[in-house]
């Protein structure tokens, strides 16, 4: 019986973790059922089976790259002492990712929440509010190994850190993360 369900449970991973894969680099809107069916080797009934709709491997697809993310970014931030090193631990991280120096969060291709959330224009659906309950985990993580309980300093490393991923995008500016950190330094209160 065990055998049974983890053969199941094997399946249904294999077919989330190929939708993330196959998204993440394609674009939601490009990658159709049929291709995440081809290139997982699993058939349609048992897709079918897990996910009852596209939504709903898209949500999986989320659910997995969220947990990815957040285990990663939650590595970069336990080391630092102080608000400085937190700031340099999140923004070197996000240079070795753009660089693709981070296995775990693949050859990058911007941030999946930003690029799900472009394809999909409604506000009020379960993909557009798991985009946003990502982005408020990641703020929420960054706010706990924050020191001082500086509301401006963390909005401002927030929008600098979405800014950053945009700009490596988009621009092709892969040092955008490092460029962030001198401004970011600027608004910690020197001591002495």
């Amino acid at each position: 019986m065990s055998t049974t369900r983890s053969l199941k449970t094997d399946k249904k991973q294999l077919l989330t973790d190929t939708a993330l894969t196959l998204f993440y680099r394609h674009g939601i809107h490009a990658v159709g059922i049929n291709e995440v069916l081809k290139v997982s080797g699993v058939a349609k009934k048992t897709l079918y089976s897990y996910f009852s709709s596209k939504d709903d491997l898209i949500l999986a697809a989320l659910a997995a790259r969220d947990e990815i993310f957040m285990v990663w970014l939650a590595q970069q931030l336990a080391p630092a002492n102080n608000d400085e090193e937190v700031i340099t631990f999140l923004f070197k991280g996000l240079s070795d990712w753009f660089h693709g120096r981070v296995p775990a969060l693949s050859p990058f291709r911007g941030c999946f929440f930003i690029n799900t959330s472009a394809e999909f224009s409604e506000e009020n659906t379960a993909i557009a509010e798991y985009c946003r309950e990502h982005k408020r985990k990641v703020r929420a993580l960054i706010q706990q190994h924050l020191h001082a309980p500086d509301e401006v300093l963390l909005d401002t490393i927030c929008l600098l850190k979405e800014g950053a991923i945009v700009s490596a995008f988009v621009g092709k500016d892969l040092d955008a993360a490092e460029k962030c950190v001198g401004v970011l330094m600027t608004l910690i209160p020197k001591s002495g």
